[in-house]
């Protein structure tokens, strides 16, 4: 009999104007006491948007050495989000989580409760709650939270090599005055979201 886990879920780039939206979703034992703020592993621990960089790839680091957890995360392009909706990317994104959770770490997520963050729903067949301001409330999410932010930060910094004329290494594809200005000055690259930019070109 497989032990039982919770999987928490996250996204982060659901806003930016080029890159793609990133989704996390960390599985953990349910008896490792997740839920409550202040309790074992997860002690002090904050969703993304309130920790530092530093204090963020601290928190990652942690994640990643500790045997008990696994996590997958899902990339979904700027294309896809042109085409289809930033709502169906982070479905999408979401679903793909899922099944890298059992394909890689042999989870049976099927069976597992889920508890996702602010609007983001998981394929039907999965047992699931969505919570406004989850990354507030529930220690797991706010973990996923703190993966889907790192890697897609680095994936940004990474893809600043390759199109250095836009500094995405300083804003990671936001809408910063900065951003906006080079947009404005060098047009859109491919990792641009044209959809989200109609105002600037």
């Amino acid at each position: 009999m497989s032990k039982r886990h919770v999987v928490g879920i996250d996204e982060v780039g659901r806003g930016p104007l080029a890159g793609p939206v990133a989704v996390a979703a960390l599985a953990a034992p349910a008896s490792l006491k997740f839920k409550v703020k202040g309790a074992g592993f997860f002690k002090e621990i904050k969703d993304s948007k309130k920790l530092s960089a530093k204090k963020r790839e601290e928190w990652f680091l942690r994640i990643k050495k500790n045997r008990n957890l696994k996590y997958a995360v899902s990339f979904v392009s700027p294309s896809v989000i042109d085409k289809r909706g930033i709502s169906f990317a982070l479905r999408l994104a979401v679903k793909r989580c899922l099944e890298k959770l059992g394909s890689v770490h042999k989870l049976k997520t099927i069976n597992y409760k889920l508890f996702l963050d602010g609007s983001l729903v998981a394929p039907p067949e999965y047992s699931q709650k969505t919570i406004i301001k989850g990354d507030e409330k529930i220690s797991i999410i706010a973990a996923a939270s703190i993966i889907a932010k790192v890697t897609r930060d680095r994936r940004m910094v990474s893809l600043s090599k390759k199109f250095p004329d836009y500094s995405f290494e300083i804003h990671k594809g936001y809408g910063t005055r900065l951003h906006c200005e080079l947009i404005k000055k060098h047009g859109l690259s491919e990792i641009h979201r044209q959809s989200f930019c109609t105002r600037l070109v």
